[in-house]
């Protein structure tokens, strides 16, 4: 047998542990990593500092050193993430749905574990504590596979995590960090269908194909972010310029980051040099097409792989539309299903782009950035799903459980005679 499959088996039968743990010791269990992220701080920075320094020797940059790296504040949002996914109510045992049959039969769907999670995921070592405190606040047990450049973070986390179940006498398996990071040991993760009910990418375009080609388990991806804003004629200016600047510019590096802007062409000679001018200053460079350059001094042609882009930089393709229904094509052409928002004062419009937009978040004059679990009320996010199955969007804990049915009855059948024979 196999190390991997050795892992595999330990951490599924640690799952049958984690099935039958009540709420309130799971919320002191929870409780109880976050104190052991913050009392492991050191530790835990200094490894971070070690995957920073070889990260940026092996010519690591921008979006991936920002997402990599750690501080005293964010590992703090580390600990309090966790704490608010302890807080939430326990998707575990809860009933959807109960009716009674005409025959009399009690009919529930009632939430239950998935059972063992996959989680494989790129450069942020937050992923390590946010995967593992939702995986088992919903009942289950997870298997970690982070990357090679947050190893020694991964590692350390995992240290803190794992006291914090030995202090509960639960195995150390129900979070299996595997530090065998060769792609073939990846592989073999994705096809222990025997095991692993639910593998979960998160991380780049190449990562998240990778796992779909060779995965024999379920998978829950998305591929990329493109993230539009529309400012619509009506459009409140000052508004749609919060929008604008907060969605590209607190942090390109995330999937939730603006990518595109659409302007209405009745707004767009008012608003786009003044948007031009603050995303300049912030060191944005913007890519336009011919309408938008007309009115921009400076700005670079958009081509139309610009408009597919996910740049994760200080960077935005713009476009000049004659109307709603030219950018709800334009964002279905080109558009990812993650995050569209639009910013508007009519109504109308807004329910049209709420209709015609199937995306995992639809924003209405509110931010890209609010397309996070923890900013819509999950404590957290294990990942966001574009895939359409059981969840879509960000997924927090309820997303990791699954409903079943509890059929009660009084000893119907459903073929009496044949029952009497």
């Amino acid at each position: 047998m196999s190390e991997i499959r050795t892992l595999a088996l330990a951490c599924k039968d640690a799952a049958q542990i984690m099935f039958g743990l009540d709420t309130q010791t799971k919320r002191k269990l929870l409780h109880d990593m976050a104190d052991a992220l913050e009392a492991q701080r050191e530790t835990i920075l200094t490894a971070n500092a070690r995957d920073l320094q070889q990260a940026a020797a092996k010519g690591l940059q921008g979006a991936m050193l920002d997402r990599l790296r750690l501080d005293a504040s964010r590992l703090t949002g580390m600990a309090v993430a966790v704490r608010e996914i302890a807080a939430l109510p326990d998707p575990v045992g809860l009933v959807t749905r109960r009716e009674t049959r005409p025959n009399g039969l009690e009919v529930e769907r009632v939430r239950i574990p998935l059972g063992v999670i996959a989680m494989i995921y790129e450069a942020r070592p937050n992923v390590t504590a946010d995967a593992a405190a939702l995986c088992l606040m919903a009942g289950n047990t997870v298997i970690l596979r982070g990357g090679s450049e947050a190893l020694h973070s991964n590692m350390a986390i995992a240290v803190a995590l794992h006291a914090a179940l030995e202090k509960h006498d639960i195995p150390v398996a129900a979070i299996t960090l595997i530090e065998d990071l060769r792609r073939e040991t990846m592989v073999e993760v994705l096809q222990l269908t025997d095991i692993v009910d639910l593998a979960i990418p998160r991380g780049g375009e190449g990562l998240i194909h990778f796992v779909a080609e060779h995965a024999r388990v379920p998978v829950i991806k998305h591929y990329k972010g493109v993230c539009h804003l529309y400012v619509d004629a009506s459009a409140d200016e000052t508004l749609a310029m919060n929008l604008l600047i907060d969605g590209k510019i607190s942090r390109p590096g995330v999937c939730n980051a603006l990518e595109t802007l659409l302007v209405h062409r009745d707004i767009a000679a008012s608003f786009l040099p003044k948007a031009a001018n603050a995303l300049q200053e912030c060191g944005v460079e913007l890519r336009g097409c011919e309408r938008s350059r007309a009115l921009v001094d400076g700005m670079r042609p958009a081509t139309e792989e610009d408009y597919a882009a996910e740049f994760l930089d200080l960077i935005i393709a713009v476009r000049v539309v004659d109307d709603l229904g030219m950018a709800i094509g334009h964002i279905q052409r080109f558009g990812s299903d993650h995050t569209e928002v639009i910013a508007t004062r009519d109504e109308n419009v807004a329910r049209r782009f709420v209709q015609a937009i199937r995306s995992a978040v639809v924003a209405v004059n509110a931010s890209s950035r609010f397309s996070d679990g923890g900013e819509l009320g999950l404590g957290a996010e294990i990942g966001i799903s574009t895939t359409r199955l059981h969840a879509y969007g960000p997924m927090g804990a309820e997303a990791l459980t699954v409903e079943r049915f509890v059929v009660r009855g009084h000893g119907q059948v459903r073929h009496p005679q044949s029952a009497r024979n």
